[in-house]
């Protein structure tokens, strides 16, 4: 009974871990796309959709929301968009893309704060802010992926298209961030009447093909994340052995 009471309290312990790591690898991901909001390039295609209608909402043609807020509401339709592809294959494990989602929508928001004061008057500084955004975005999606959690809401449709159609993950990638992009000028012309180069712009084709190669860099390089992870502080240890004492004493 010890033993199975030790390993079920080691169980919780390290998926508390796992999940503070992901939590950290999800702040880390959305300070990488406020650098690249900052830098009015063009945003990452993740926030292309949201940017749009927030700026929007300055303008008064839709609500006024933050960013966070449409992230969010964009993260749960793309979590229905694989309830309706998927259907009865749909996994209930996959509603914690929910929680995924609002988390990453709460630390964008106090992302877009921290960033407030960096401005890109010249090009060299945007471009500058456009491959610091994109270094910073990478290294924390692949953090997330070493996580081994449930995926954002961004990779969980792709997966679910994958799965779907029988087409590789890749191309079902490649065919939803398109897809953001083409929605996000949409947008822009629908509710701001033009471009807006600030949301969709050649730091979002950038950032299509960049980060994918700084994820993949450290796809080889992350031997020290996988023994973080592992870890087990050895505090642990200690209560448990107190608890396995006391309780010796009372029987």
């Amino acid at each position: 009974m010890i033993s199975a009471f030790a390993l079920s309290k080691e169980k919780a312990a390290s998926l508390c871990w796992q999940h503070l790591l992901l939590f950290g690898s999800l702040f880390i991901m959305t300070f990488g796309v406020a650098l690249c909001i900052r830098s009015n390039l063009g945003s990452s295609v993740i926030s292309s959709v949201p940017l749009s209608l927030a700026l929007a909402g300055e303008a008064g043609v839709v609500p006024r929301l933050t960013l966070g807020d449409y992230t969010n509401l964009m993260n749960i339709c793309l979590v229905v968009c694989q309830l309706l592809v998927l259907r009865r294959r749909f996994e209930a494990v996959q509603l914690l893309q929910l929680v995924i989602g609002f988390f990453f929508s709460f630390f964008l928001d106090l992302s877009m704060a921290l960033t407030s004061w960096v401005v890109c008057p010249a090009l060299w500084q945007q471009a500058i802010t456009q491959v610091g955004g994109c270094l910073v975005l990478g290294t924390g999606i692949a953090f997330e992926v070493r996580c081994g959690s449930v995926t954002m809401p961004g990779e969980g449709l792709p997966a679910a298209v994958s799965k779907a159609c029988g087409m590789p993950f890749a191309t079902a990638k490649i065919i939803i961030d398109i897809s953001l992009v083409a929605i996000a000028v949409v947008l822009c012309y629908l509710f701001l009447g033009t471009w807006m180069w600030n949301v969709v712009g050649f730091g979002t084709i950038f950032a299509m093909i960049f980060v994918g190669m700084v994820v993949k860099f450290y796809a080889q390089r992350l031997g020290w994340f996988e023994r973080l992870l592992h870890f087990r502080p050895g505090f642990r240890r200690y209560i448990y052995g107190l608890a396995r004492h006391i309780y010796g004493k009372k029987r």
